[in-house]
């Protein structure tokens, strides 16, 4: 199965990404997981139907209202499994 990995920067920590980032999977059966990152970006996860995808990727493009994303970075990798759901990775 493949993955979708992206990288999220801009002013992405202390906003409620990852809470909102959570909810958004959620509701659209996204399985991954999602975690700050030490240089202030997010680290994202994902797996699903490509619709899904496709709309989980628009809101990781924009964040939630008080996020300022500047940059969204994307890459298709091969995983070694399934994500059994969307998890917060501290």
């Amino acid at each position: 199965m493949k993955t979708h990995h992206y990288i999220v920067s801009g002013r992405v920590q202390g906003v409620f990404f990852r809470y909102y980032t959570k909810e958004t999977a959620d509701k659209l059966s996204i399985k991954g997981t999602v975690r700050n990152l030490f240089n202030g970006d997010v680290e994202v996860y994902a797996q699903g139907e490509t619709a899904n995808l496709e709309s989980f990727e628009n809101f990781l493009g924009q964040g939630p209202p008080s996020a300022e994303v500047k940059n969204l970075i994307k890459k298709v990798v091969d995983s070694e499994g399934e994500y059994s759901d969307f998890r917060i990775v501290y």
